[in-house]
């Protein structure tokens, strides 16, 4: 009997650990004007008496406090206000796909990526402002913050503190953009390489064995020409470039390399061990070379590149290649 009492309250946590989630709460911007504190009360209400916080960092009079100045900034009334601790997450689409876009892939990446990587959150609560198309992100990225985007897709702004998407190009950007405010609260000294190769790693991604995995991407094609063509930097001098090197020189090459190093970390389980290591060394270890080796048990690296590019040129989009 007791077993089948055990097993019944297991099945009934499992189930409310699925369908409760106590930091998210959706605040509609056609709503009735609210003051900081009825708008508290709302967040801990959501949150069965529970305060919405981040790692202790921001109680729910945080949030409030920053929800209703976020509301006086909403360029019209389609959009809707998501509190998904450690963000906020802003859309103009119908609410209930703003509620899904949160907590289906920011609250998913940001569970997954402290399971594995991060201990701290954002140090400022930070907006995840998601526009439902083209013309929709030009245009608020002008109205809003004066200036047009860069790219298509989205990008993380710490000026403006903020995640700006295009979201109808997917959610794989917003999770690469998720990943730089976490390591910047984390790991402000890595380099370029290792802050662009995680999140480039997780811009196609999805969960085996309960963590997060990245997947071959878009970037494949071209990193494979120009291995072909022998235009691939050593990971010695790769590991070592500065901010202006690695997004002015070759840029897309060395995303692709960056991403596809930790591609290979990750299909040898050596990933989150080698982030530990480089993590922990990194005063004495500032590009993450001598951590790599390390990790890789390798002594010739010339030897490893080859081993490296071999393991690549195998890779197709869409298939996994494990080399345990």
């Amino acid at each position: 009997m007791s077993r089948l009492i055990l097993l019944a309250l297991t099945l009934l946590l499992s189930f409310a650990c699925q369908w409760h989630q106590p930091s998210k709460l959706s605040i509609h911007s056609n709503a009735q004007p609210q003051t900081t504190q009825q708008t508290e009360a709302l967040i801990r209400e959501s949150s069965h008496g529970a305060a919405v916080s981040t790692a202790g960092r921001f109680t729910a009079g945080d949030f409030a406090r920053h929800v209703a100045q976020l509301k006086k900034r909403l360029p019209s009334n389609e959009f809707s206000i998501v509190v998904q601790a450690p963000f906020v997450v802003v859309g103009d689409e119908p609410r209930p796909d703003v509620q899904k876009r949160a907590e289906g892939t920011v609250k998913w990446a940001v569970d997954k990526l402290k399971q594995d990587f991060f201990i701290n959150d954002p140090n400022v609560i930070l907006d995840v402002w998601l526009f439902k198309d083209e013309a929709s992100y030009e245009k608020h990225n002008r109205l809003l913050f004066g200036e047009p985007p860069t790219t298509p897709y989205g990008y993380y702004s710490s000026h403006h503190k903020a995640l700006i998407m295009n979201i109808a190009t997917g959610g794989g950007t917003l999770v690469h953009e998720i990943v730089h405010p976490f390591m910047e609260a984390n790991f402000p000294a890595c380099p370029p390489w290792l802050n662009e190769g995680l999140g480039s790693l997780y811009e196609q991604c999805g969960e085996e064995d309960g963590h997060i995995h990245g997947y071959t991407n878009w970037r494949l094609p071209g990193l494979q020409k120009a291995i072909k063509v022998g235009n691939v930097p050593s990971f010695k001098t790769l590991l070592a470039m500065d901010s202006n090197a690695f997004y002015n020189e070759d840029k897309g090459i060395n995303y692709g390399q960056a991403r596809y190093l930790l591609y290979y970390l990750q299909q040898n389980g050596l990933l989150v061990k080698f982030y530990q290591e480089f993590h922990a060394q990194q005063k004495a270890d500032p590009t993450g070379y001598k951590s790599l080796q390390k990790v890789l048990s390798e002594t010739d690296m010339d030897a490893f590149q080859k081993k490296w590019e071999k393991f690549v040129l195998s890779l197709k989009q869409g298939y996994e290649v494990t080399v345990r």
